[in-house]
């Protein structure tokens, strides 16, 4: 039968001093998901789906991690908030810091759109100064900012790593200041949750729903 409300066990004792350091552990077990993510999002410019991938890995098994040492789950759900913002600024800061160090900016004229029958991908031809460029501005939905005959700012990778973008829309500081948002975040939750969770351990509280006599 399944215990409604959390119960108490006999003769749990928890160190203290053990229970700071595992608390400080989890904190920097944070922080290396979030440059470790950010380093690979380096190493793996112009292929978004490695950091992706690593970091969802990464934050799933950071919340895994927050619900051994809060000694229950809530605190752990409340972490995948900050994840959010751990994960899009670990994926989107360097190719937007690549353009920012070695893009080449230029203004150019929209002159036609690929989804001319309504569909949704949109690869616009662009125009600059020394003719057409090779790379096309990508847009997928249904309502983009821009329009044939347009003219737009946008920087692009002499090295042809990082796709093209409009010039507007790079922000390397923002998505750095989300990442260490999402840091900070997941920093104050862990600090929380070893509070409490040493104070459940030592009374020997359990989580409810994980009880089964």
């Amino acid at each position: 039968m399944a215990v409604v409300d959390m119960k108490k066990s006999q003769g749990s004792t928890v160190d203290r001093g053990t229970y700071f350091l595992f608390t400080l552990g989890v904190v920097g077990f944070g922080w290396i998901i979030a440059a470790a993510n950010t380093g690979i999002s380096y190493l793996a410019l112009g292929t978004d789906v490695v950091p992706i991938v690593t970091g969802f890995i990464g934050c799933c098994v950071f919340v895994i991690v927050l619900r051994f040492l809060h000694h229950a789950w809530w605190l752990a759900f409340l972490s995948l908030l900050p994840a959010v913002f751990v994960l899009v600024g670990s994926v989107q800061y360097a190719p937007e810091a690549a353009l920012d160090s070695r893009g080449v900016r230029e203004t150019v004229r929209i002159a036609a759109d690929s989804a001319t029958d309504g569909g949704s991908n949109h690869r616009f031809t662009l125009i600059g100064g020394s003719g057409e460029l090779k790379e096309t501005l990508d847009y997928d939905g249904d309502h983009p900012s821009w329009k044939v005959g347009d003219r737009i700012e946008v920087v692009s990778d002499p090295e042809n790593v990082v796709p093209l973008e409009v010039a507007s829309d790079v922000d390397s500081s923002g998505q750095l200041g989300a990442l260490v948002m999402g840091v900070a975040g997941w920093t104050a939750i862990a600090l929380l949750a070893g509070r409490r969770g040493f104070v459940r351990r030592r009374a020997g509280l359990h989580p409810a729903f994980e009880d089964v006599d």
